[in-house]
């Protein structure tokens, strides 16, 4: 694991209705909705819209984000700004690596130690005050499923 920044993994929208954003951007762009998920520790439902037809887990995606309770740091962000872009997140096979590196250079981690996102995912935040105004996030697949495409292949 290098902890080396190399896709966007997601662009995050936080929408009122994820029923009707769902809709939006499967008859607007033709996008598969892929996922749909409640993450309690973030107050949050979740669906994942794959853009274009590639299969892997590493294709990107827009994530769909409506809060499910008033003090979720997403409902916050809907009242103060409305429904709209939220955040972009990179990928990186390794975050914590990739956040110790970004910490060197005057990024620091809202998250630390990363936290599990949707679908077992590893996660970080990073402030926008750091990151030009954006509110960035560094994604790694499931610990579990990065350690099995990482050893080498038994014959």
């Amino acid at each position: 694991m290098t902890g080396r920044i190399d896709r966007i993994d997601h662009i995050g929208v936080v929408c009122l209705s994820l029923d009707e954003a769902v809709e939006f951007y499967r008859s607007t762009y033709g996008f598969e909705l892929r996922h749909v998920e409640v993450i309690e520790s973030q107050g949050v439902r979740e669906a994942v819209m794959a853009i274009g037809t590639a299969a892997d887990d590493r294709a990107p995606y827009v994530q769909l984000l409506q809060p499910t309770r008033q003090d979720s740091a997403v409902s916050r962000w809907l009242e103060r700004r409305g429904p709209g872009l939220h955040h972009i997140a990179f990928g990186t096979d390794d975050v914590r690596t990739a956040a110790a590196c970004l910490e060197e250079r005057g990024v620091v981690p809202v998250i630390d130690p990363p936290g599990t996102g949707s679908r077992g995912t590893q996660v970080t935040f990073l402030h926008p005050r750091d990151c030009l105004g954006v509110l960035t996030e560094l994604v790694a697949p499931p610990q579990d499923r990065a350690a099995s495409e990482a050893a080498p292949a038994r014959h």
